[in-house]
């Protein structure tokens, strides 16, 4: 059996792991070995404002964690602790599109719909705080998932990463219903 709980501060080092584990073997199809490997060291990781926000969740079984991810009525698209440099201020909920953040899966547990249950969780939550649109920036692996439940691309990003690297992202959006 699945649970679904809010991540707590003291999670922060299991969730990066899975967040490693997860971007190693999910997106091996989809980046070389380089680009994954800056991805994981300059990208991907917990931003820990949406765990004090308390917007971002984990999804355990037996006692382990098997897939996070989150949501944020604050301006960051994406990246974690070792990306923001500035304030994070909030969104206008009346205007502002929320921010779908940080979906890993393990890979042990690749495609059995806990990404779509956590996604769905996380929209309702944002359409509780009034937003009525959301957008999130894809990794190429993430893109089939946020297409098939209706997010559309927005825009193609090469984002440069240190040494010379860079990767392909996708910012998509959808309205919330």
């Amino acid at each position: 059996m699945n649970a679904l709980r809010r991540a707590q501060l003291d999670d922060v080092s299991s969730l990066n792991l899975l967040i490693a584990e997860s971007a190693r073997h999910l997106s091996r199809a989809f980046y070389q070995p380089e680009q994954i490997a800056a991805l994981i060291t300059h990208v991907f990781g917990v931003d820990t404002q949406l765990i004090r926000d308390a917007t971002y969740f984990v999804m355990e079984r037996d006692a382990q964690v098997i897939a996070c991810g989150g949501w944020s009525a604050r301006r960051t698209l994406f990246g974690g602790d070792q990306t923001k440099h500035d304030a994070d201020p909030l969104l206008s909920p009346g205007t502002d599109a929320a921010r779908i953040r940080a979906f890993f899966v393990h890979p042990s547990v690749a495609r059995q719909g806990l990404g779509r249950h956590l996604l769905v969780h996380c929209e309702r939550a944002a359409l509780a705080a009034g937003f009525h649109r959301a957008e999130l920036m894809a990794t190429l692996p993430g893109e089939p998932l946020y297409s098939a439940l209706g997010y559309s691309t927005l825009e193609r990003v090469v984002h440069p990463l240190p040494n010379g690297v860079t990767v392909d992202l996708v910012r998509m959006g959808r309205a919330l219903r």
